[in-house]
């Protein structure tokens, strides 16, 4: 079976024989699924009324577990946003009743964010709607093969994770 990608190698290993274009067997194929992916993902989202950046700052509160709060500054370790940016989503949040603001008890000039009822029960539902999503894009691949390319692409990203700061 034959891809975009096959296309595309075959048309540079023609016009630059030269160059090893090997890495975009692999890259290209990635680059494209992460957009066909990011399709489903707002697909997704859009069936709860959430954009992407709503669905990651809930569902990092979510993962928190019971009672679904955490610091400022711990949502933007997760959600790798300016303090500025977390402020504003925040604000937006509050304002559509799916988070809280909090004084924190160990920190008299702190705030937790917590989840509301509301938002736990977005979180879940568009959770399960991404999960749908990202089945159906996995589906050509038996249990064996995305275990396999899990940990390929862990390898992968591994380092880019890993880096301090």
């Amino acid at each position: 079976m034959e891809d975009e990608v096959d296309r595309l190698v075959a048309a540079w290993r023609r016009e630059r024989p030269d160059l090893d274009v090997e890495p975009l067997e692999v890259l290209s194929r990635v680059s494209r699924l992460a957009r066909h992916l990011d399709r489903a993902r707002r697909i997704a989202f859009a069936e709860h009324q959430l954009e992407p950046w709503e669905f990651d700052v809930l569902t990092s509160l979510r993962r928190a577990g019971a009672p679904y709060q955490l610091s400022p500054g711990q949502l933007l370790t997760q959600t790798l946003v300016t303090s500025g940016t977390m402020t504003n989503r925040i604000d937006r949040l509050t304002k559509k009743q799916l988070v809280e603001r909090l004084p924190d008890p160990s920190d008299r000039r702190g705030v937790l964010v917590r989840l509301t009822d509301l938002g736990r029960d977005k979180a879940d539902q568009s959770l399960a709607g991404l999960l749908a999503q990202e089945r159906a894009i996995l589906g050509e691949l038996s249990r064996g093969q995305r275990s396999e390319l899990a940990g390929l692409l862990r390898r992968l990203t591994a380092p880019f994770d890993n880096v301090p700061g």
